[in-house]
């Protein structure tokens, strides 16, 4: 069974070269981000990922988290690993100082949470939570709230969840039915019943601190109406440590497809007179307050489609060098590791580029949030926000359903062994399923890439990133060689592509609402692939640079070029047809009557 081994070369290419890296690190906030401590902050990654993380992947997979009378116990050596990465202090990393953390960009941070999630999927979704539930608290919470809890999430000794889906109430939040009770001395209590929440009970931390979304008695109906609630397991005493238990309760955990480490929880609030929580912000804001959360999230659900992509793949690399069966094509020699055949190089080409393609796209769009929040032009800070925000569906949307797919190439790979428990290729797919489900479905993704983020604002964002592709397309359009004419080429199509389809939504969003709705999800994969294709060729004009300057490390360089030219045969090749899906899906997805489906 392979091990994970973190493709830090590949990430210092795309922080470097593609996402300025250098540029952000001064930023004001951002001082400490030098080149070296960035190296550092990679290799040390690195380490704990596949010294510390990875060889509890499998185990972890196989004994799973187990609940017993409202408690849950996670696998061997979770606890051990967690207190490690709390001590090493990876929890704060991305945390501003002011409240305790390192403040590195979020650049950065995007790779070594990519690590985590490679390394170990299960794990790594403790943190994630954590991280979220900080944010909300420290820029809507009180400062009572803050100095109350901040500080020891922030360390990593108490965790965070978020508590919105109800058993009635998946993804439309204005069903919540989670009843918030005043009681006239600053406190609520909370009556309800919260479903499939993450690491909502287990034994790695002294106290576990749950964001809630309830209802108060004369809440208006509707998303409207909903107020957000710090209600922590344990009521905190006079020096601030966890003392009497909260009425809060895990009823029981679920039994999964994948990422079996991960305790996914259903938590009961009131079962014995109610819950103490405390309000945070403003009330019937809370889902304002939530999408805080939603919106990291959903970016660090996509950096977990490029994490198991990367995995599935290194394991299907080292798989396709070691299996030998069969002759090689060229010569008739044999027998041949299968690396030699043909459709496995294609495949083992179809996950290396668009593993490379996401994980460049990803950071180049975690590198626009570091420019929003810290950059001293507002009118800078403005334009990367629109563009984050254009690209979180994007990279959610399109990074999750490719990781599935490029899991599934890893069991192909593998062959029959690849549906055999043991090399671990199952387990990839297995994890990875749930990630296009995750912080809203990729049809939730799809319908906010068109509706809020294009039509909402007319195209604006949209068209300025078409503006720079067609820079990029500019100067490919310089370069000699047949490669660079296939990247061209490829890039040029797509392009036209994306324009051809954001047109026709544009222009048919209004009358034909559904129609142009059955159309979001290919649009979101068109996107995706453009904007990778975007930085494939972007990577291969900077390899190039090097190459001409003749500063060493030429079969990176030459490798990053023939990745880009397959990316374009491949998938930039795709544009076209998902263009026309676009625009002509809507009439046939619609025609027939429900009763004929």
């Amino acid at each position: 069974m392979s091990t994970y081994s973190a493709p830090l070369r590949d990430m210092r290419f795309v922080l470097r070269e593609l996402a300025g890296i250098e540029q952000i690190g001064k930023l004001p906030g951002y001082e400490e981000a030098t080149p070296d401590t960035v190296d550092a902050v990679l290799e040390e990654a690195a380490r704990f990922a596949a010294g510390v993380l990875a060889p509890l992947n499998a185990s972890g997979d196989r004994e799973g988290a187990l609940w017993r009378d409202g408690n849950v116990t996670v696998p061997q050596g979770f606890k051990e690993a967690y207190q490690q990465f709390v001590d090493n202090g990876w929890n704060g990393i991305s945390i501003g100082t002011e409240h305790g953390g390192q403040g590195m960009p979020h650049a950065l941070v995007a790779f070594v949470n990519e690590m985590w999630n490679a390394a170990n999927l299960s794990f790594s979704l403790c943190p994630l939570l954590t991280v979220g539930a900080i944010e909300a608290i420290s820029l809507n919470g009180s400062p009572e709230l803050k100095a109350a809890y901040l500080p020891k999430m922030v360390e990593g000794r108490w965790t965070g969840t978020m508590n919105l889906t109800e058993p009635q109430a998946g993804s439309d939040l204005s069903l919540v039915r989670a009843r918030a009770v005043p009681q006239g001395d600053g406190t609520y209590k909370i009556f309800g019943q919260k479903i499939f929440i993450t690491f909502g009970e287990h034994d790695m931390t002294g106290n576990i601190i749950h964001l809630v979304l309830a209802r108060l008695p004369d809440a208006p109906e509707g998303v409207r109406g909903i107020s957000l609630f710090v209600v922590p397991k344990f009521l905190l005493d006079a020096e601030g440590e966890p003392g009497a238990r909260n009425d809060v309760r895990c009823v029981s955990i679920e039994h999964k497809l994948g990422i079996h480490a991960s305790p996914t929880c259903v938590m009961s609030y009131g079962d014995n007179g109610g819950a103490v929580g405390y309000l945070v912000g403003k009330e019937n804001e809370g889902l304002k307050y939530m999408f805080v959360m939603m919106n990291a999230a959903r970016f660090a659900v996509g950096l977990e489609g490029i994490a198991m992509a990367e995995r599935a793949w290194q394991r299907a690399l080292q798989y396709a060098r070691e299996r030998v069966q069969g002759r090689d094509l060229a010569d008739g020699s044999g027998p041949a590791p299968i690396i030699r055949h043909p459709d496995v190089r294609r495949m083992l080409m179809l996950m290396k580029s668009q593993v490379e393609a996401m994980r460049a796209l990803a950071c180049v769009v975690a590198a626009a949030h570091d420019v929003a929040l810290r950059h001293p032009d507002a009118g800078e800070r403005q334009r990367n926000q629109a563009f984050f925000d254009l690209m979180i569906p994007v990279v959610k949307g399109w990074s999750t359903e490719t990781g599935i797919e490029i899991a599934t190439l890893g069991i192909q790979v593998h062959g029959g062994m690849g549906f055999i428990e043991e090399t671990g290729a199952a387990q990839d797919l297995r994890d990875a399923r749930i990630t296009t489900i995750y912080e809203g479905t990729t049809g939730i993704q799809a319908n906010d890439l068109i509706g809020r983020k294009i039509i909402r604002e007319g195209g604006v964002t949209l068209k300025a990133v078409v503006g720079l592709m067609q820079q990029v397309e500019a100067e490919l359009a310089k370069q000699p060689g047949e490669a660079f004419a296939a990247i061209h080429a490829g890039f040029s199509r797509g392009i036209r592509a994306l324009v051809e389809a954001a047109t026709y939504i544009g222009a048919n969003f209004a009358q034909d609402m559904k129609g142009v709705h059955v159309g979001a999800v290919p649009f979101l994969r068109l996107m995706g692939i453009v904007s990778g294709g975007w930085q494939m060729a972007r990577a291969a004009l900077a390899a190039q640079k090097h190459l001409a300057a003749g500063s060493g490390e030429a079969a990176f360089y030459e490798a990053k070029i023939g990745t880009a030219r397959f990316f374009a045969d491949h998938l930039l090749s795709q544009a076209p047809g998902l263009a026309a899906t676009v625009i002509k899906g809507g009439a046939s997805a619609l025609a027939l009557p429900e009763e004929a489906l």
